[in-house]
């Protein structure tokens, strides 16, 4: 079974288990290399090369310069920065974000004048809502690649079209507010394509925590014309976006775990796509009652996100923890809230059945016999 050989572990979408290759990459940065890059005798910075080599590494998944990578501790800090390196720039600007962002964006932007587009019951953005609430003010789009949650996949090279027309128009009208778009790809690190370019975004936010690779360390792209108000002040390490000793081991990290996650990831992903049709299959004949959420065709391939009408959420996970499979409602972030899922309810679920939901996320060691357990985990927990 996944993880322990006891558990089956399908919350990966929360957090991953530290690659092996990557505890091994990391660990020289913990113990005799440990001298601050920003030292200027010979040992230290023999680390900052290696500091800068694992940026060179990571802007290369993404088709950046190295100057445009940006670490951070985490995706929360990577989308603050964005934000808020941006709209505090322009006191009188708005952002526009959808309404089923992660937290760290949803506060971010609530700072801000700001304003959420709708999705569909699918959980899509709806792209055409969005761009009845830009105007001439607009100066950011923060939509997330794929949602933490029910897995969708969202419209983003649509909505990087759509800013670049808007770009176009006010270069005629002599509007010289810009518009940036970001993009939080947390989740899709592990199973889509990166690339800045081909996306059209201008700034982009990865997570290592959710790719196999160490917690509490994340980057930020950020393309080279745009310009951000730094949120951590002090030093001038990164730029001056984000002053503190660098984390070389994190950084190190995150290059290791992003090669191993995105080299092999269209085979990884149509393995779990496979997992994840016959996972729903199983849940169908086994549950009558079951719903899938979120798009069937449009979806990160480990999510598996279901509503059985009738149960309480939160006892089913102790009762399915009893039984050795461990899963969740939600958001990881938001699991102490206590309040339905936002996502949910932007999906047009009511508060009942967001309460009667379940995430389960695969990972690298799911297998059938897992998802077999599950499910038969899952029945034994609801059925009397």
């Amino acid at each position: 079974m996944s993880t322990h050989d006891d558990v089956v572990y399908l919350d990966h979408a929360a957090a991953t288990p530290l690659d092996p290759a990557v505890l091994k990459a990391m660990q020289p940065y913990l113990t005799e290399r440990f001298y601050n890059p920003s030292a200027t005798y010979k040992e230290a910075q023999a680390v900052h090369a290696d500091l800068e080599s694992a940026r060179a590494g990571v802007a290369h998944w993404l088709g950046a310069k190295p100057t445009e990578i940006i670490f951070t501790a985490g995706g929360t800090e990577a989308n603050n920065l964005a934000i808020r390196g941006v709209m505090e720039q322009f006191p009188e600007g708005n952002v526009v974000v959808s309404s089923i962002e992660h937290e760290s964006v949803l506060a971010a932007a609530g700072a801000c004048k700001h304003s959420m587009a709708p999705v569909t019951p699918e959980g899509i953005v709806d792209v055409a809502q969005l761009e009845k609430l830009l105007d001439d003010a607009t100066v950011l789009i923060s939509v997330m690649y794929a949602n933490n949650e029910v897995g969708t996949v969202q419209p983003i090279r649509r909505i990087t079209q759509l800013a670049e027309a808007i770009r176009q128009k006010r270069a005629k009208s002599g509007n010289k507010l810009p518009l940036y778009v970001h993009t939080d790809a947390a989740q899709a690190a592990g199973f889509l394509d990166l690339h800045a370019a081909r996306l059209g975004v201008d700034m982009l936010t990865i997570n290592a925590g959710k790719i196999y690779g160490p917690r509490q360390v994340g980057a930020l792209y950020v393309q080279s014309h745009v310009i951000l108000a730094p949120q951590m002040l002090g030093g001038g390490q990164e730029r001056g976006l984000r002053s503190g000793t660098e984390n070389v081991a994190g950084a190190v990290g995150m290059r290791v775990a992003l090669d191993i996650a995105q080299e092999p990831r269209q085979r990884e992903a149509k393995r779990l796509q496979d997992l994840q049709a016959y996972f729903i299959t199983q849940l169908q004949q086994a549950l009558a009652s079951v719903r899938i959420n979120g798009s069937r065709k449009l979806r990160l391939p480990n999510n598996v996100h279901v509503t059985i009408p009738g149960i309480d959420n939160e006892r089913v996970i102790f009762q399915l923890d009893d039984r050795g499979v461990i899963c969740a409602a939600g958001s990881a972030c938001s699991a102490d809230s206590g309040e339905p899922s936002h996502v949910l309810r932007a999906m047009g679920l009511s508060d009942d059945d967001a309460r009667a939901s379940l995430r389960f996320t695969m990972g690298r060691d799911t297998t059938k016999k897992d998802i077999d357990h599950t499910v038969q985990a899952l029945v034994s927990s609801i059925v009397p």
